[in-house]
């Protein structure tokens, strides 16, 4: 304060600060392109900030890192929780041992019996009632894969104002593929910029692809190099390309420390138990191939 007159930052940037509204409407001009240039470099002082985990986490039970991919995980139905393929297995392997009925590994309510029962629970069960991020993006899900874009997007964008990442990541695919919306890539890398700050590596590699093909490369190595140090495989790909072209942008220490970075970010999500389920549903598919344990929507 000064003279009792207190000061506001300009909403642009904190380069400045002004005693009143109308002191900001006169002055606002002198620096309205430094205001510019500051709050862009503030917005990526955010952007480009190395994550510190994924867009998905650990697993709750576990608490290893969950695979970026999602493809050894699975959403439980009764409590929307995400958990890793290796505590279900331990779960359904202490209930076979014990006799015990099927139950969620994590809340202990009885496992749907089907995958339509799963789904169901999903669509009435009030944790979409009680705006559940994760159960209002999965019903998103299930209205997009009938085709009903409306629906999947007014989920979907509930599920973004209450955070959801993946939901972001699945507008943003709506915006850019013009599905159920007209094709807006500035809503697009909106939504983008949103899940590949909160450790969305797919959103990232996407934002690299983007400012590769307007010109700005350096700014897309730098995205693919944060995506590929959370263990995203594309982004590593893009990166040994461009590596090869010898165009002195990518560095070979940057390279070499990202390909260290990604495969012990791919290390870091192993565990026996994720092992020894990978193993038994392979062991199911070639014994009986109708045979599938359905534990909640992946």
């Amino acid at each position: 304060e000064i003279d009792d007159i207190k000061l506001k930052n300009c909403t642009g940037c904190d380069l400045v600060r002004y005693c009143s509204d109308a002191c900001q409407a006169d002055h606002k001009s002198q620096h309205e392109e430094d205001c510019k240039k500051r709050a862009a470099a503030l917005r990526d002082e955010i952007l480009f900030k190395q994550p510190e985990s994924s867009h998905i986490g650990d697993c709750p039970l576990c608490m290893i890192p969950l695979p970026i991919d999602g493809s050894s995980c699975t959403t439980l139905a009764c409590c929307s929780k995400y958990v890793c393929n290796g505590c279900c297995y331990a779960n359904q392997a202490r209930e076979f041992e014990e006799g015990l009925d099927p139950t969620c590994p994590f809340c202990r309510h009885p496992t749907p019996a089907s995958q339509v029962e799963a789904e169901m629970v999903f669509k009435e069960k009030d944790r979409v009632e009680m705006n559940d991020p994760t159960a209002l993006r999965k019903v998103g899900l299930l209205r997009n894969m009938k085709g009903d874009h409306k629906g999947a997007f007014e989920f979907w964008t509930k599920a973004a104002e209450l955070g959801d990442l993946q939901a972001h990541y699945q507008l943003s695919n709506m915006y850019h593929n013009g599905d159920g919306v007209e094709k807006n890539q500035k809503k697009e890398v909106y939504h983008l910029e949103k899940a590949a700050i909160g450790g969305h590596p797919f959103a990232r590699f996407n934002l690299g692809c983007i400012e590769g093909q307007n010109g700005r490369l350096e700014r897309a190595i730098r995205h693919f190099i944060i995506a590929a140090t959370q263990g995203e495989d594309d982004s590593l790909t893009h990166l040994k390309a461009l590596y090869q072209n010898q165009n002195g942008k990518v560095r070979k220490e940057d390279l070499v420390a990202t390909l260290r970075a990604h495969q012990a970010a791919v290390d870091a999500t192993k565990s026996p138990d994720r092992d020894a389920a990978a193993a038994f549903s392979l062991l199911q598919v070639s014994v009986c191939p109708s045979t599938k344990t359905v534990g909640g929507v992946k």
